[in-house]
This record gives structure tokens, sequence and C-alpha cells, in this order.
């Protein structure tokens, strides 16, 4: 007799999850609390859906435990989910060298797959259910779970807990799963917007904004340093975005939690160094110090960047450049070189892709995703605290996970 299974969660780890159990001979279902399985997939690299990446490695996972990710990632990694897909009739390409996308570059295309493929194996797909209480029961000599839900009890033998987190609730998630996990006794590390922008304190950002720029980022927590990013900035009219940012946000968004002080410097010139900048404003100074304030960084820098960093080093607009003292040249050169922008907040879970935190890890195997605490429950992406960087590691994480907990939920064993 198949062993029965139940997914929570419909999106990327919770369909895995059911198509690899049932693969695996059990009998599945599916309960999701919208209307709808895999929102969140369609809105997944904007709307291309990057689908997993080839450079992958423990430095493109953050969690409480860093080897967990890499656990589960090794034994399904980024070649095994291409070949999966491929199974399912999907064809993908690379982008940028690394980065995976289905050739139709429809992120629809991915969540049609996974829907078929569910179909084909004969998974019970059930939406509009909302689990509302859970309790582990023994029937006889099987342990399992009574899952009490808004349109009746189902039974389990096997229970896979997939409700993600509680970044982008307008795709669904709604953080209901840590409530479920915390009830069996789960620690729960407290959620916190990742991969999301940063709100910081000045008078400069509303003139900035829409300027997208080369820069390298340096985040400091008090003071010190806690991480740095290179690649495009971009300045809206509240702080930073951009993906450098948003690697970034997860170490701000749990200092901030803390009350630490959080800030950015950012380098505005990042392929010179300190002192080459210095030599390059110098000479600058010679050559076009006939030029107006307004107009001496003209061809370095947007020209809103360079009013800003004029003003900020008392260089007048107005007046040959030539005119500022050794004082606003050192400004100028600091400006450039270690903008400070000091983080107040980061954007809400609306705007984030992922949360850090979620279920404490270290009470969860990390080669099948069961509990630690309880026979036959297991754990699959978002829900975890397990967070990656942009670039398809957080879907990888979705299909590694996924897979584990599925294969090994559908097994019986005595």
């Amino acid at each position: 007799m198949k062993k029965q299974v139940t997914v929570i969660g419909g999106g990327a780890a919770g369909l895995t999850a059911a198509i690899w159990a049932a693969r695996s001979g059990a009998d599945v279902s599916v309960i999701e609390h919208t209307d709808r399985v895999g929102k969140k997939i369609l809105s997944t690299g904007n709307g291309r859906c990057n689908l997993t990446n080839s450079k992958m490695d423990k430095s493109c996972y953050r969690s409480g435990q860093p080897d967990f990710p890499m656990t589960a990632i090794g034994q399904f990694g980024w070649k095994d989910a291409l070949r999966w897909f491929s199974s399912m009739g999907l064809l993908c390409k690379s982008r940028m060298d690394t980065y995976y996308y289905p050739v139709s570059d429809q992120a629809s295309a991915v969540l049609d797959c996974l829907r078929l493929e569910c179909g084909r194996l004969g998974v019970k797909v059930i939406t509009g259910c909302s689990p509302e209480r859970i309790i582990r029961e023994k029937k006889g000599k099987t342990p399992g779970f009574r899952i009490e839900t808004n349109l009746g009890v189902k039974q389990a033998e096997g229970l896979i807990l997939a409700c993600g987190s509680k970044a982008a609730p307008n795709t669904g998630s709604d953080g209901s799963g840590y409530e479920l996990a915390a009830a069996f006794g789960h620690r729960i590390i407290k959620p916190l917007p990742a991969l999301v922008q940063l709100r910081c304190q000045g008078n400069y950002y509303r003139q900035l904004a829409g300027i997208r720029t080369e820069a390298r980022m340096r985040l400091e927590i008090d003071g010190q340093r806690a991480a740095e990013e290179q690649g495009e900035l971009q300045i809206t009219d509240y702080g930073l975005s951009g993906i450098p940012i948003f690697q970034l946000s997860r170490y701000a968004a749990r200092a901030l939690d803390e009350k630490k002080k959080v800030r950015v410097v950012v380098d505005f010139l990042p392929y010179m160094e300190k002192e080459e900048s210095r030599i390059f404003l110098e000479k600058r100074f010679e050559e076009f110090g006939w030029r107006r304030g307004e107009d001496f960084l003209t061809g370095v820098v947007h020209k809103k960047l360079a009013v800003v960093f004029l003003k900020m080093s008392g260089i007048p607009l107005d007046q040959p450049a030539a005119s500022a003292t050794r004082r606003q040249r050192d400004h100028l050169l600091k400006a450039m070189k270690s903008y400070e922008a000091l983080v107040s907040s980061v954007n809400p879970f609306a705007n984030a892709q992922v949360c850090c935190g979620g279920v404490d890890v270290r009470e969860v195997d990390p080669k099948t995703m069961e509990s630690k605490l309880v026979k036959d429950l297991y754990f699959a992406g978002e829900i975890l605290d397990v967070d990656g960087i942009c670039g398809g590691y957080n879907l990888q994480w979705a299909w590694s996970s996924g897979r584990a907990a599925g294969c090994q939920a559908a097994q019986r064993r005595g």
C-alpha cells in the first residue's frame, strides 16, 4: 500500500517535493491556501525564471549553519536540476555563462512543466485549503498527522512543510508555515526581509533618483566591515537598490533588528584605488580647472552625482574648479570614493524577494530535510533558515531541498 504524503505549500519547493514523493511511490496531496499553485515562480527572473546557476558553492548561501545548504545541493545540484527539467520537457539556456533560464524566457513554462508532471503522476492538488491545526497522532501501529483545514480533515503518514516565507505576500507567502513548525516545537529564527532595497537618511536621494552606475559597496555594522559587493548601484528617491545592495540587505536587516548602526560606504570610482583616484583628480584640476564647478566632472560620473559631490565638497558650481582649496579637493575625493549612506531601514516584506531566518536548520537533517524533533515531518524551501544570493540560487534551493524531502517522505520505515 502506498504511503500517504501531504505537502503543505504549492510553490517551487512544494511542487518539487510532491513530484519526487510521487516518483518514489507515494500517494501525494498538495494543500495550497491560495487559488492556484506556483504564483511566486511566475515573478522570478523578471518573469523569465532564472532557475539555477552553474556557479554553485557555499558562498552563494546564508544560513545559521553555513554547511547546511550545500549538503542538500551536493545531492542534487544545478546539472541534476537541468536534467530533471529536461525530463519534463523544458529546454534551458545559459545567460552570462552561468545563469540558466527556460529557452522560451517564460517563467510560466517552468510552472506549467511542474503542474503537468504533478498531473501525470496523479498528485492531488487542493487549492483554497488552509491548514488550521496539525496534530501528531498514532492510528494503530502507524503514526501520522491529522491536518485540520477550512475544507475538512486530511490524514497523512508523511508531512512536508513547504509553506514559503513572508517575502512577497502578494504571491501568497504569509508566514503561516512558521506557526505550524513552531507548534511541533521547532525554533523559528525571526524572519526578516532579504534581497531587498535599503532606505537611507539624507537629503540627496530625491535629487539622485533613477541613477544607475557601477560602484563598490561596503556594508559596515557598528563601524566594522560586514560584507562587500560590486556591481550596478541603483539610487532611488529613498535610498539604495540594485543587485549588490540586495546581496548586502540580509546583513543590514539583521543588524538593524538588533538596534545596531548600519551604513553603506559607496565607492563611485571602483576601477581606481584611492591613491590612483587622488592623482586622477589632481590631474583633472590641472587640465580642466578652467571649467565651472558644475561641469568639472562631466565625462566622469553622472551629472546629477557630480553636482551632489561638489555640493558636499563645498566647491562652487558657478566658479572655475581650479579655485577649489586643498580641503575642498580632499572632500571631493572622499565623497567620490567613500560616500556614506546611513541605513535607517530595509524595505518591507512586500518588496523582498526572500527572507533571512525561518526554521532553525540545526533541528533538521541536512541530507533528508526531516525534522530531528518529529519523525516523518519534513521541510523544504524558504521556510528554512536558508537564503541565497541573486541569480537562481533560491530556486536551486527549492529544487534540492524539495527533492530530498519528497524522496525521503515517500519511504516506509520499520
